[in-house]
């Protein structure tokens, strides 16, 4: 059979912070003659390069880069919708320049909401972020622990709200149940109920501007996860923040600072709760701010407070790093599993950066080529060890759904979650005794019923 390229391809770069999410963007780029899209919350903001750690000229080599460093501290933060509409916009503009859309970002819920037309997420509030993005999570289980405990709990209460998901999941599949519990809670309807709409919708063929809206579902979209182990990147965050300093961030701070002071004495305060006014770099330094600026501070304490702003903000970075992996595990592969798209999700081990080319770069190219020309694509997982243990762990039931099914014995009232279990079950003594007796009182009672039936007929002749 001929090879068929996907319609409309789009490539989609996502990661923790740290890991060469935009290194490998442009890479791909350079090769298959693509475009970026910023998908960085942070890095749409003008000005202030180093405090969001902005791809600079000579990184982009040549290559392209929209929505980055174009909105000013005094314009109104972006939206998601907005995002997702203008985004929109640049992949349709791209692909009519015959070039290929590369969308790459560490603001996974902006990315998300692009790639799924009715995503099912527990959206946070309006404001979409560097914190409120990837603090959703831990919101959700401090407004709901129910989600945060036993798998067994979180069934049952799933089998009173939503029984229709609860029989659909195998009963040990956490993050699927977790997942349509969650919706529920934080939405007020079934899960089941909203999938049905969904569905509904895609029969109709909802499009946008004659495009359609979901782009992961049709198979036109591939994703790379560039992951680092933990403890390498928390050693490279630390310096990355370390480099930071040497390169001017308290500078941006207190031009920051002053932004906000004229705006204060303006009479026109500025919404510290959004934007870029949430970004890791200035929170933190805000307590040696206001020390410095009261000119009251001895040296000795402004230079400890200094020193305790560069921890806090390494913490803070090493956090939010957390947060950016745990948003992919726990909502984008679950967006993904419902698409039947997790096949499309390729994680590549960027842990030792000296190999970057090596088992980075030439992996994501050589999959994304047989992907461009419709070739058949290498199981996500045999592209390294690290993406053996986090697409196709061992004890994941949840990450191979095609291998596990429900199937409930009536005699027995048992039920199967997968066809070896289920043919043990069948093959069992218990069951087979059961079922020879059940079948012995249904073949005496069908005996009873000829047995009067004749008795009807003799006294009827």
């Amino acid at each position: 059979m001929a090879a068929k390229p996907p319609k409309d391809p789009l490539l989609v770069v996502l990661g923790a912070t740290g890991t060469g999410k935009s290194q490998l963007a442009v890479d791909l780029a350079k090769r298959f003659n693509g475009e970026i899209i910023n998908g960085d919350a942070m890095q749409m903001y003008d000005g202030l390069p180093i405090i969001t750690n902005k791809i600079t000229i000579e990184e982009q080599q040549g290559i392209p880069h929209h929505l980055l460093g174009f909105i000013a501290l005094n314009e109104e933060p972006w939206r998601v919708g907005l995002f997702k509409k203008k985004a929109g916009q640049i992949i349709r503009e791209i692909r009519l320049r015959g070039r290929l859309p590369i969308v790459v970002g560490g603001t996974h819920y902006y990315t998300q909401s692009l790639l799924f037309e009715d995503s099912l997420l527990g959206k946070p509030d309006e404001r979409e972020e560097q914190d409120s993005t990837v603090y959703s999570n831990e919101e959700v289980l401090e407004k709901f622990p129910i989600l945060g405990g036993p798998t067994e709990i979180m069934i049952e209460r799933l089998r009173e709200v939503d029984p229709v998901m609860a029989d659909r999941w195998h009963p040990k599949d956490r993050r699927k149940i977790r997942r349509s519990l969650e919706i529920f809670l934080t939405t007020g309807r079934k899960a089941s109920e909203l999938y049905a709409e969904q569905k509904k919708r895609k029969l109709h063929g909802d499009v946008e501007n004659g495009n359609s809206t979901n782009v992961v579902g049709d198979g036109s979209t591939l994703l790379f996860w560039v992951h680092a182990r933990s403890e390498t990147l928390k050693q490279r965050l630390d310096t990355r923040v370390d480099k930071m300093i040497d390169a001017g961030l308290l500078d941006e701070v207190k031009l920051m600072a002053g932004f906000l002071k004229v705006h204060s004495q303006a009479g026109s305060p500025v919404d510290r709760t959004r934007g870029i006014w949430v970004s890791i770099g200035w929170k933190e330094f805000e307590a040696y701010l206001k020390a410095f600026g009261t000119g009251t501070t001895s040296q000795e304490d402004l230079l400890k407070l200094h020193d305790l702003s560069i921890e806090q903000t390494k913490a803070a970075t090493r956090q939010y790093a957390k947060r950016q992996v745990r948003w992919i595990r726990l909502n984008l592969m679950t967006a993904l599993s419902d698409e039947n798209a997790l096949n499309k999700l390729y994680l590549l081990d960027g842990t030792d950066i000296s190999r970057w080319t090596e088992v980075v770069s030439d992996p994501a190219i050589d999959v994304a080529a047989r992907f461009l020309e419709g070739s058949e694509l290498p199981p996500p997982y045999e592209l390294s060890q690290a993406a053996q243990n986090i697409l196709a762990p061992t004890d994941g039931l949840d990450e191979k759904p095609d291998v596990w099914f429900r199937q409930e014995c009536e005699v027995c009232h048992m039920v199967a979650v997968n066809n070896i279990q289920w043919q043990t079950h069948l093959k069992s003594r218990r069951h087979r005794a059961l079922v020879k007796k059940k079948q012995k009182n249904e073949a005496s009672g069908r005996s009873s019923n000829l047995k009067d039936e004749s008795i009807s007929a003799e006294d009827t002749s």
